[in-house]
């Protein structure tokens, strides 16, 4: 295995350990602790590293030559029963951190390439840092469950439209094979034009 290889699975870990760790902290932040409790509020990546999700599918896609490289890591537990602020938004903050964390981490890379204060021979590093968290953050809030943008969306909508959608989420998060069957779907109608648009972000952001 290559080292540019190496280290584009090592970003990808990286990011979506910040990822969920963020999920976590606002979790916390919000009034439960289910996360901190558990071990969960550390970014040691062993405590979150999923094995099909963060190793065997990142290295299956950067291996075919994907465009769109995606990974998760084990989700970070919380109890929404235990949410005593944020009221109504309290879930969706709760959702929205992760992919907030993402874009925080490609806007500070993004500054650093268009200012030209990190190293030549790692601006390339830098730039796939701020490629993946731009997709991480974007693809993450697309609303088809499990994924972020499902739980964001939900408090969206009208109450008698939410209502159904909870429901339909609530069906497909007890049914993950559906529901990751349906994410694949998306990525192989739409991978190619997702990626065209999350590189267009990206040189938006370092000023390419």
């Amino acid at each position: 295995m290559g080292a540019d290889i190496i280290f584009l699975i090592a970003i990808l870990v990286i990011s979506v350990v910040i990822h969920e760790v963020s999920h976590g902290f606002a979790a916390n932040w919000l009034g439960d602790p289910t996360a901190k409790l558990q071990g969960r509020l550390t970014l040691n990546p062993i405590s979150h590293i999923d094995p099909m999700g963060s190793v065997i599918l990142p290295t299956i896609l950067v291996l075919s030559g994907s465009p769109f490289l995606f990974g998760w890591a084990k989700p970070v537990p919380y109890n929404p029963y235990n949410l005593r602020r944020g009221g109504r938004w309290a879930e969706a903050i709760v959702a929205a951190a992760g992919p907030a964390a993402n874009l925080v981490i490609a806007l500070v890379f993004g500054l650093l390439i268009r200012f030209s204060i990190l190293p030549a021979d790692i601006t390339n590093l830098a730039v796939s840092i701020v490629f993946l968290n731009i997709l991480l953050a974007v693809f993450n809030l697309i609303p088809i469950p499990p994924l972020d943008g499902s739980k964001v969306f939900a408090q969206l909508l009208p109450r008698s439209l939410a209502f159904k959608y909870d429901q339909l989420r609530g069906v497909l998060e007890r049914n993950m094979f559906i529901g990751f069957g349906a994410i694949i779907v998306f990525i192989l109608i739409f991978g190619s034009i997702f990626a065209n648009i999350v590189s267009s972000i990206t040189r938006l952001i370092i000023g390419a």
